[in-house]
């Protein structure tokens, strides 16, 4: 298994965020570099999502968490690897707390997480201020 986790503070509040999130994951919003999602219907656990990441091919996510305004999860299958890419909303004391997380696990992904895992998570810092900036200006 491998697990890497992106953090940042903004005093944009919570459901505007989430909104701006959910926009991204529903494909009405694309923030710019970002990966583009086009799912199969409304967000809801189970549904499929086509993503495609900047500059590559197309893969199929699918929605594992939902919980509005809190944390939202999709997995997508990589051969033999599963990446779970895990998002956190937490209000706090005039800010809200934004967590991207991704966790590889799957046959072999000790040795592949390492190699890949931060290839894929390297966009993660500017992906959560595009989402600030863009929940700014919602």
């Amino acid at each position: 298994m491998w697990t890497h986790e992106c953090t940042t503070e903004t005093d944009v509040p919570v459901d505007r965020i989430w909104q701006t999130f959910v926009d991204i994951h529903s494909g009405r919003l694309r923030l710019p570099g970002g990966d583009v999602f086009r799912p199969e219907g409304d967000l809801a656990v189970g549904t499929r999502i086509a993503v495609t990441p900047a500059g590559q091919n197309t893969m199929t996510s699918v929605v594992t968490e939902l919980e509005p305004g809190a944390a939202y999860a999709d997995e997508t299958r990589y051969g033999d690897l599963v990446l779970t890419f895990r998002h956190r909303f937490q209000p706090l004391e005039g800010t809200t707390r934004i967590t991207h997380a991704l966790t590889i696990t799957g046959p072999g992904s000790d040795e592949a997480g390492p190699v890949v895992g931060p290839q894929i998570s390297a966009d993660f810092p500017e992906q959560l201020d595009a989402l600030v900036d863009a929940a700014r200006r919602a």
